[in-house]
């Protein structure tokens, strides 16, 4: 890596906020000797832009001896970031890649059948005629060629120990925070009827603990190994088929590396195991601190890495989550620019949202919401919901006050699409679920915000419970503000962009306070800056009152209900 054209290598003309102090503070850490650079970069910093500067400045081609390797590899865990680089024009030579399931075949007759069902998965030994032009062998060809290679962290990983995407001399890691609980996500395993092709076969039995587990891995990894290759030996298998072989294929490579890396005494993963109905019931395995599945699938994968995130929030805690040792790494701290003024925080709290509470404190909450409302009538806002359960209920009370005119919900399928119309409505409130993160709402895309509960990890989860058996404490409060933080960044984008938060359970109060050796200072001065706002009185009348009658749109921070606050 040549960190010294990392200011030539920035995409962009001229420079915004602090990104010309971000790039000599990244160079001057690399040019120190560290091999890993973590950015801690708020929102609208422009990390795609560095993450392009940083990877320009991989070893090229005529700049490298034989055995060194070169170019670089840009990825992050979110699919709607990857679309936004692949439609940035300041990003055009990030060579973009996607999985299999993306692309549709272009033989006739299969234009409708993704190119991972297509004959060429289907039939032994098949001749594909038109594989040069075909979409994904085309972007992959290419990808493999250029000099930056964009994907998504799945693909990333599942390419580990391939020949087409083997070691580069740089990688960058966008939105780099959760970066071990992705790869806990990828390295889980699950096993049931829905999961297992072979289940029928060879059910669970009951699993008491890990070397139970471990037993039973084995046993299924070879049932299922033998039925797999009874498919690979047809001439032809149905699309159907196909996904049963690579399911297959899957759980064959996952089960395997679970065993071995279970019984392997030097190994620092912990695996847990979940099964809630004994004998011939669903198993989860799940991996903690998976230092050796990040070996294989990130840190072999380059000799020098960046990593961005508004919310890396302690870089110790981090790099013992990724098997990484801190004296290797460096931290570089980018300025936030938006005025905190533009940020503000509210509290509105009406208790605690916990399981306990939450059916004394949720009518409240959606009391609070009509109110909010009134006070919002012609601006659009996003409602955190943080679960299914919460969002459903919170509908249903809002239908009894009678503003669910007002009101859009989504489910589990249908979520991007209800959130792509959303966004083309005028002056909605949308209830959603798992939305923290990846998500711009702009300007008038949505001017306030509510977060319903304190995203604390579920303590039912065996992963979570272990650590908190452990007395890990600070993880589990950093998590959670974490979340917080991004979620905070959804509707305020630019340093002239403005938008409110309300925090409506007071479990968020007691997170600041005992997060508050993790907050960053930016946000800090967003909590520190807390009030306890004017709103109107109940009245779900006002609430869903025909904006179109006043024709006033709020074109500026003195326009807005706010604006003797955003500009005292």
């Amino acid at each position: 890596m040549n960190p010294t054209r990392i200011e030539n290598e920035f995409p962009a003309a001229t420079y915004r906020g602090a990104q010309e102090q971000a790039l000599s503070d990244i160079r001057a850490a690399f040019e120190a000797g560290n091999d890993i650079v973590l950015v801690r970069a708020p929102t609208g910093s422009g990390k795609s832009l560095l993450s392009r500067a940083i990877a320009g400045c991989a070893r090229r081609p005529g700049e490298a001896r034989p055995e060194q390797p070169t170019g670089a590899y840009y990825t992050t865990p979110q699919v709607s970031q990857l679309d936004d680089v692949a439609s940035d024009p300041l990003l055009e030579d990030l060579s973009v890649i996607n999985g299999k399931s993306n692309y549709s075949c272009i033989l006739p007759g299969e234009t409708t059948t993704p190119v991972d069902r297509a004959p060429c998965a289907r039939e032994t030994g098949f001749d594909c005629p038109v594989r040069h032009r075909c979409p994904y062998f085309s972007d992959r060809d290419l990808a493999a060629s250029r000099q930056i290679a964009a994907m998504t962290l799945a693909y990333f990983m599942q390419t580990a120990g391939s020949e087409v995407f083997g070691q580069r001399d740089v990688v960058v890691i966008d939105e780099a925070h959760g970066l071990t609980e992705w790869a806990e996500m990828y390295a889980t395993i699950e096993l049931g009827p829905k999961t297992v092709p072979v289940w029928e076969r060879t059910p669970a039995p009951k699993i008491a603990d890990v070397e139970d587990a471990a037993e039973y891995a084995e046993t299924l990894a070879s049932v299922c190994d033998r039925r797999r290759h009874e498919l690979q030996r047809e001439p032809e298998i149905s699309a159907e088929e196909t996904a049963v072989r690579d399911r297959l294929s899957e759980l064959v490579r996952d089960l395997t590396w679970f065993v071995t890396d279970a019984r392997d005494a030097e190994s620092a993963t912990t695996w847990v195991t979940d099964q809630h109905g004994g004998a011939k019931s669903p198993v989860t395995i799940k991996p903690m601190n998976p230092e050796r599945y990040l070996t294989h699938t990130v840190w072999d994968r380059a000799s020098t890495f960046a990593l961005l995130s508004a919310t890396i929030l302690n870089k110790d805690a981090f790099c013992r989550g990724t098997g990484l040792d801190p004296d290797r790494v460096a931290l570089v701290d980018v300025e936030h620019t938006f005025p905190v003024e533009n940020r503000p925080l509210y509290d509105v709290t009406q208790g605690k949202m916990t399981y306990e509470q939450r059916d004394e404190t949720l009518p409240k909450v959606a009391r609070l919401l009509v109110r909010l409302m009134s006070h919002h009538p012609d601006e659009k806002g996003i409602v955190h919901c943080h679960s299914y359960t919460i969002q459903e209920r919170l509908a249903d009370l809002l239908s009894e006050s009678g503003v669910d005119s007002r009101v859009r919900t989504h489910d589990r399928q249908n979520r991007d699409a209800v959130l792509s119309s959303w966004k083309r409505d005028d002056s909605t409130v949308f209830l959603s679920v798992k939305m923290e993160e990846a998500l711009d709402l702009k300007d008038d895309l949505a001017r306030w915000q509510m977060l319903c509960k304190a995203p604390f990890p579920n303590t039912r989860d065996s992963r979570v419970a272990q650590r908190l058996k452990e007395g890990l404490w600070g993880w589990y409060y950093r998590s959670a503000l974490r979340t917080v933080i991004q979620a905070c960044g959804r509707v305020v984008r630019s340093p002239q962009d403005y938008g409110a938060t309300y925090l409506a359970d007071s479990s968020l109060l007691d997170l600041f306070e005992r997060a508050r050796h993790d907050v960053p200072p930016w946000f800090k001065a967003q909590i520190d800056r807390m009030t306890t706002p004017t709103l109107p009185a109940f009245d779900p009348q006002a609430a869903v009152t025909d904006t179109e009658s006043t024709q006033r749109q709020p074109q500026s921070i003195d326009d807005h209900p706010l604006g003797d606050v955003w500009n005292g």
